[in-house]
C-alpha cells in the first residue's frame, strides 16, 4: 500500500509524506431557435497527435488499490461504456485535460455545476478573496444570507431556504421534512428518477444505479423502503392509482422535472399540471428535485421554465459554482417547521460555508446577465440537433432534446418518455460512440443514463468541431 501510495504522489510531482424534435416553451421540449452550420469537417487538433492513456490507465491501476472501483462515484469507472477511465489534471473555460495531456470539449461539467465554465477566472478570484479570511466559520456569515436572497428571488417556489452541502443530503432533508409536516409517511417517487443515495430513494432508481443495472442496492433495509412508492414517469393513471391505493398516508410527490437521470427524459405539461392539482386535492405536497435543472434550464429553473410552482424545492450543482452545496426550501409555513424555528432536526458542519457560498453568489450573477439562457439554448440546440442529423444520415436510429444548457440522446428510434424507453437504446453502441470521441478529444458524460450539460464557456466552433468530430465517429460505429 505505501509503494501504492508513494507512486501515486510522485506522479502529481509532489513530495512523498513519510508515511430530438423541436418544440414550444414550456411543453417540456426544445425550443425551436435560428441554427448557424454546423455540419463542416474541423479537427480538434489540425497535428493528429496520437492518442494515449497509458499515465491514466497506470494511476488508475494505483486507485483501485486505495478506493473501491479506483474511484469516487461509480460512473466515473467507465464501466458502462468500457475503455480506460481518464484521470483529469486540469480544466478552463469548456475544456479539460488529462493527465496524458489530451485536451477535450467537455459536455459534463463537473456533472452540470459549470453553467458558466471551469475556473471562472472571477469566481477563482472571488474565491481567493474570501478564503483570506478562512474556509469555514462554523458560524453564520453574511454571505448566506447574500445567497440566500438570490435564491429566494430567483425561484418562484422558495419564501425560506436551508443550505446542505450535497444533493442528497437536500433530498434526505426535504423528505423529512414533508413527512414532519404532513404527518404522513408515504412518498411518490419515479422510476428512473434519482434523488441521490439516501436508503428511502434506492428504488427503482436512475443515474449509477441503472448504469450498473442494479435494482436496488444491497444494504438498503426493507424498512427503508417500504413507504417508497414507484410509478412510471408521465404516467398520469400510475399516479392516481397510488393515491386512491394509499388514500390519506401520501405525504408527497418527489419528481425530476426534466430527468437528467435515466438520459434527458422531459415531461409532458399535463403531467406536471396533473401531479400540482392531485397534491393540492390529496393534502400532499409537491416537490421539485431541480439540484440538476435549478438555475439550468431558466433561472428561475423547471419551475419558472414550465410555470408550474411546487410547495417544496431541492437544489445543488450550479448553486455552489463547483464547490459542494445542497439547498432546500418551499412556502415559508412548511420551511418553519425546521429546527431550529420548529421540531424537525437538520444539521451541517459545512452548510453554508463562504467559499461554497462565495462561488454560488458569483455564479448567479453571471447568469443573470442578459441573453445568457438565450446563448446556452441557441449552442446546445445547434449541438444536439447537429449530432442527430449526422447520427441519422450515417443510418443509426436515435432520439434526442434539449432545454436550455441541458441535452441527450439515445440509440433509439423514440419517443422517450419514461425509464422504460430508455432502456430501449442500444448501449453497446453508445459506449463505441462515446470512446470514439473521447479519441477525438471530445467528453460525454460515460453513460448513457445521464443528460450532458453546455456552459457559457463553449463557443461555436466548441459545437462545430464536436458535431464534426461525431460525423467522424458515426461512420466508424
Amino acid at each position: 500500500m505505501a509503494v501504492v501510495m508513494s507512486s501515486a504522489i510522485a506522479s502529481l510531482g509532489i513530495a512523498s509524506p513519510s508515511f430530438s424534435s423541436t418544440h414550444p416553451k414550456r411543453h417540456g421540449l426544445p425550443q425551436s431557435t435560428p441554427r448557424t452550420s454546423v455540419r463542416m469537417s474541423v479537427s480538434l487538433d489540425e497535428k493528429k497527435k496520437s492518442f494515449s492513456l497509458q499515465k491514466s490507465e497506470e494511476a488508475f491501476n494505483a486507485a483501485k488499490e486505495l478506493m473501491p472501483g479506483g474511484v469516487n462515484s461509480p460512473v466515473r469507472a467507465f464501466k458502462s461504456v468500457g475503455g480506460q477511465p481518464i484521470l483529469i489534471d486540469s480544466v478552463k473555460g469548456s475544456r479539460m485535460w488529462d493527465i496524458d495531456g489530451n485536451e477535450y470539449i467537455d459536455y459534463v461539467g463537473s456533472w452540470g455545476p459549470a453553467i458558466i465554465g471551469h475556473a471562472d477566472d472571477k469566481v477563482l478570484a472571488a474565491l481567493a478573496e474570501t478564503m483570506k479570511k478562512g474556509t469555514s466559520f462554523g458560524a453564520p456569515c453574511l454571505l448566506e444570507n447574500v445567497l440566500a436572497e438570490m435564491v429566494i428571488s430567483a425561484v418562484p417556489s422558495i419564501e425560506m431556504v436551508r443550505f446542505v452541502n450535497s444533493g442528497t443530503e437536500a433530498c434526505m432533508g426535504v423528505l423529512r421534512l414533508a413527512r414532519a409536516y404532513t404527518g404522513r409517511s408515504k412518498i411518490i417517487k419515479f422510476e428512473g428518477c434519482y434523488h441521490g443515495h439516501a436508503d428511502p430513494y434506492l428504488v427503482k432508481a436512475g443515474s449509477g444505479v441503472a448504469t450498473l443495472g442494479l435494482p436496488d442496492s444491497p444494504g438498503v433495509p426493507r424498512a427503508a423502503t417500504i413507504d417508497t412508492l414507484t410509478a412510471a414517469y408521465n404516467d398520469i393513471s400510475a399516479v392516481e392509482e397510488l393515491f386512491k391505493s394509499h388514500k390519506g398516508e401520501i405525504a408527497g410527490v418527489i419528481l425530476e422535472p426534466v430527468v437528467g437521470n435515466s438520459g434527458f427524459i422531459t415531461p409532458k405539461l399535463e403531467f406536471l399540471e396533473f401531479l400540482c392539482k392531485i397534491t393540492k386535492e390529496n393534502d400532499a405536497l409537491l416537490i421539485f428535485d431541480e439540484v440538476m435543472t435549478g438555475f439550468r434550464l431558466a433561472y428561475g429553473g423547471a419551475q419558472e421554465y414550465f410555470g408550474i410552482t411546487p410547495d417544496l424545492t431541492t437544489l445543488g450543482k450550479i448553486i455552489g459554482g463547483g464547490l459542494p452545496v445542497g439547498a432546500y426550501g418551499g412556502r415559508r409555513d412548511i420551511m418553519e417547521m425546521v429546527a431550529p424555528a420548529g421540531p424537525m432536526y437538520q444539521a451541517g458542519t459545512l452548510s453554508g460555508n463562504p467559499l461554497a457560498m462565495t462561488a454560488g453568489i458569483h455564479t448567479l450573477q453571471r447568469l443573470k446577465e442578459p441573453g445568457s439562457y438565450e446563448y446556452l439554448n441557441r449552442i446546445t440546440g445547434d449541438l444536439i440537433q447537429g449530432i442527430l442529423e449526422a447520427g441519422n444520415k450515417a443510418g443509426h436510429a436515435m432520439c434526442g432534446g434539449y432545454i436550455s444548457g441541458m441535452f441527450g440522446f439515445f440509440f433509439t428510434e423514440g419517443p422517450v418518455h419514461n425509464f422504460a424507453d430508455a432502456k430501449k437504446s442500444d448501449t453497446a453502441k453508445f459506449g463505441r460512440f462515446f470512446r470514439g470521441l473521447l479519441e477525438e478529444g471530445v467528453y460525454l458524460a460515460p453513460s448513457q443514463f445521464e443528460a450532458g450539460f453546455t456552459s457559457l464557456a463553449h463557443s461555436l466552433q466548441d459545437i462545430q468541431q464536436t458535431v464534426a468530430a461525431a460525423e467522424r465517429v458515426f461512420q466508424r460505429i
